[in-house]
């Protein structure tokens, strides 16, 4: 697999681990902290999912597609989502209304971040569960 980050990213991100509190913007920290609470949400998650996996969806058919997520849920995420910059809604003038939902370039970025926690919970499956056997077994 390439590397995706280029010589300066990755200068910057040994320069933040060798020294965290003299290279972090207080405005990144505070974004990173937002974003993490509420891509951690397992909604956004999932809604991210879809969206990358399916492409443009209507809001009917991404409530279908994220099991258990009602309609309030539905339209906090996306809202939140939109306010993000992660998604796009595009609203056409027809009767019944119809409303499309798209990730945009930084929420497909994100969605990309992201795919690195699926490939390690993939790699790392049975010494998690094995891990968590023990820890119950300890009772």
């Amino acid at each position: 697999m390439a590397n995706r980050f280029t010589a300066d990213e990755i200068s910057q991100a040994n320069a933040y681990l060798d020294h965290p509190g003299d290279t972090c913007d207080p405005r990144i920290e505070r974004l990173v902290n937002d974003l993490i609470g509420r891509v951690a949400d397992k909604w956004t998650l999932l809604v991210l999912e879809e969206l990358e996996e399916r492409g443009t969806l209507r809001f009917t058919e991404i409530g279908r597609a994220v099991d258990g997520i009602s309609q309030k849920m539905l339209t906090q995420t996306l809202r939140q989502m939109e306010r993000d910059g992660l998604l796009t809604r595009t609203v056409h003038p027809v009767v019944p209304p119809r409303v499309d939902y798209a990730l945009t370039p930084l929420g497909n970025s994100l969605s990309a971040a992201f795919c690195g926690v699926w490939m390690w919970a993939e790699r790392h499956l049975e010494q998690v569960e094995t891990a968590r056997a023990a820890f119950d077994a300890r009772d």
